[in-house]
């Protein structure tokens, strides 16, 4: 048996898909009890409700698991608190191996969210567990966000110049190598980034100009990248339901990606998946083909 915390996320259910497709019997620990149907659409043979900032709720999600795979809640402001908090239920359930959902880069003090996600490695390091600890770049998926306005207005809108480059994953791909880390042995003690296939140097991160011509080749019509202005965005944020703390985060995230970029080197990924991982133009081709059907372009 296999623990997924925060299983109800994307990553939580994309992870769950892949351990249940390589025959693992997964449980599923969901905060709300409405949640437990997400999860047991996707294969989950267990649901456990509980808080991950409470000892008593991780010791019992963890109890008879043989491994864990640790998300946290994202951008959260106790990610360091619950991280331990995890650690401390796999030792104390005897747990094989714990393997951490980190972040690329999580050394950038300037990302609030990524310096919480190093913390809690230095923890794993000190915690006598077998761990291993995945670093993903952004997912491919963040972009689906926008789908209808993309394909209403013909304008893909970001945060930031539309000439920042950025580094994406497909998180199809990083589920798969997190089942690959959790199934097979040899991966104890290992950090791994995982970063999609455009890039191998940082003239080679797609610019949001070329993410969006793109997307205008795949859909078969013009899109745009437009850059948001950061109170535009902030105050969608807030009418969303984001709080201080993750709209404070993501602006100063949005403002270390325009002044520096963010990318990553796709070799690891591909050595873990035995083949190139996917490609942008080949996600957008998927799903534009899954909802619009085929013949796209």
């Amino acid at each position: 048996m296999i623990l997924v915390t925060g299983a109800a996320g994307k990553t939580g259910r994309a992870v769950i898909r892949a351990l249940v497709a390589r025959g693992e019997a997964v449980r599923a620990l969901v905060h709300r009890p409405e949640q437990g149907r997400l999860v047991e659409e996707v294969g989950a043979q267990e649901v456990v409700v509980g808080e991950m900032r409470l000892q008593e709720s991780m010791d019992r999600a963890a109890q008879g698991t043989r491994a864990i795979y640790h998300i946290c809640p994202n951008v959260h402001p106790e990610e360091v608190a619950i991280g331990q908090t995890a650690i401390a239920a796999a030792r104390a359930a005897g747990v094989e191996h714990f393997v951490y959902h980190s972040v690329l880069h999580p050394q950038i003090e300037a990302m609030p969210h990524h310096w919480l996600k190093m913390r809690v490695e230095e923890q794993l390091f000190q915690s006598g567990l077998n761990y291993t600890i995945l670093q993903p770049a952004a997912y491919m998926q963040n972009v689906l966000a926008q789908w209808e306005h993309v394909l209403e207005q013909g304008i893909y809108a970001v945060p930031y110049s539309a000439e920042t480059r950025l580094g994406m994953v497909d998180l199809e791909d990083v589920a798969e190598a997190a089942a690959i880390v959790l199934t097979e042995p040899g991966h104890e003690g290992a950090t791994y980034e995982l970063a999609g296939s455009e890039v191998e140097t940082a003239a080679e991160a797609l610019t949001q100009t070329e993410v969006a011509a793109i997307l205008s080749q795949q859909l078969g019509r013009p899109v745009r990248a437009e850059a948001l202005p950061l109170e535009t965005w902030e105050k969608w944020a807030r009418e969303s339901g984001l709080g201080d703390y993750q709209v404070e985060t993501l602006v100063k995230m949005f403002r270390y990606y325009e002044r520096h970029g963010f990318w990553g080197n796709p070799r690891v990924l591909g050595w873990l998946l035995g083949r190139p991982p996917t490609t942008f133009a080949a996600f957008v081709e998927q799903v534009a083909q899954e909802r619009l059907g085929p013949g796209t372009e």
